[in-house]
Formats: C-alpha cells, sequence, structure tokens
C-alpha cells in the first residue's frame, strides 16, 4: 500500500469552520475534507480514509485534493452547478395549454398534437419531451388516457335518449318456499 499524500492547508481551522458553517450542503463536504486534513497535517491522510470520516466517495476525495492543490480554496469553493432552466413556456401559453387540455370537447389526442396545436397557435417550437414533462409536472396529465364520453357525442341526442329509455324494472326477490316434509 502506498503512503498518503501529503497537503499542507494554508487556511487555518477557525476559518474552515467559519467557511463550513456559512457554505451550501454542495461544497460543505469539501471544507470537511479541508478540516480532516488540517487534523493530521503533518503526517498526511489517505484519499479512503477521508471518504470514510466525511461520507463520499474516494473518488470524489481525488477530485477535490487535486483541485485545491492548483488553485487553492478559491477552485475548491467554485462550482459549475447553475441550478434549473428557466421555462420557455410563459403565462399566457401556460394559460391555453391548461384550457385545452382540460376542455372535454378539444379532440387533443396525444403531446405530439398539442405540439403541433402550439406551434400553430403561438408560432413556437418547443420539443416533445420538453412540452411532455411539462405537462405532467404542471398539470398532471398522462399520455393517452381513454376519455370518459366520446368528443363528438351529441349532447341533445344523449338526452333524449335518457328521457324516453325505460328504467330498470326492480323485481321483487323470489320468496323461499318452504318445503315441509311429510
Amino acid at each position: 500500500m502506498s503512503a498518503p499524500k501529503i497537503i499542507h492547508v494554508h487556511e487555518s481551522q477557525q476559518y474552515l469552520r467559519k467557511l463550513l458553517k456559512d457554505s451550501s450542503v454542495f461544497i460543505a463536504p469539501r471544507i470537511k475534507m479541508l478540516i480532516e486534513i488540517k487534523k493530521k497535517d503533518g503526517e498526511g491522510i489517505s484519499k479512503r480514509v477521508l471518504a470514510e470520516l466525511i461520507g463520499v466517495n474516494h473518488n470524489s476525495i481525488q477530485t477535490w485534493r487535486k483541485l485545491y492543490l492548483s488553485g487553492g480554496i478559491t477552485l475548491l469553493m467554485s462550482h459549475k452547478k447553475t441550478g434549473y432552466k428557466p421555462t420557455i413556456i410563459t403565462k399566457e401559453e401556460h394559460d391555453a395549454i391548461e384550457s385545452k387540455l382540460k376542455d372535454p370537447q378539444n379532440g387533443i389526442r396525444g403531446y405530439t398534437e398539442l405540439m403541433t396545436w402550439i406551434e400553430t397557435e403561438f408560432q413556437k417550437s418547443i420539443n416533445y419531451n420538453t412540452l411532455y414533462k411539462y405537462c405532467v409536472r404542471e398539470f398532471s396529465s398522462s399520455i393517452k388516457v381513454a376519455r370518459k364520453s366520446h368528443v363528438k357525442k351529441d349532447v341533445d341526442a344523449v338526452e333524449a335518449f335518457k328521457k324516453t329509455s325505460v328504467k330498470s324494472v326492480v323485481r321483487p326477490s323470489p320468496v323461499k318456499k318452504k318445503h315441509l316434509k311429510k
């Protein structure tokens, strides 16, 4: 087994603890690594022991040590995560999509049809997966669900049928005959 890598941390433990207190969840394990390295300043500590102490993978420890050695604490504290992308669907488009999805007479059979409707209505091209995930997230919609009734159903014909149809007759339960023994 190879000897542990000896790294000299230039920052004080008090400064590192202050940084740890003010850091995000994403950066905190990196600072914990520096604190543990600072505790073992002269003798060094292996990446696997550090990984067990902090609760991360040893490859992360190796990457973070390289970052600290090449750029110091500033490079170690920086990261490229930007967060979620802003939505490309405006409030007006959101309302129109919601009314289109909730209208039982609209005749939309899937997200491809909804996508072409948006292109013609708003002159805007949206990726299929973007539209699908947006509709599921915002409206709890699901793909190709059977409707309760047909889209082209004639409401007047249904009412006329209900008025003229005979209600089912409830038959009385048959009386149980007692068999008498002779």
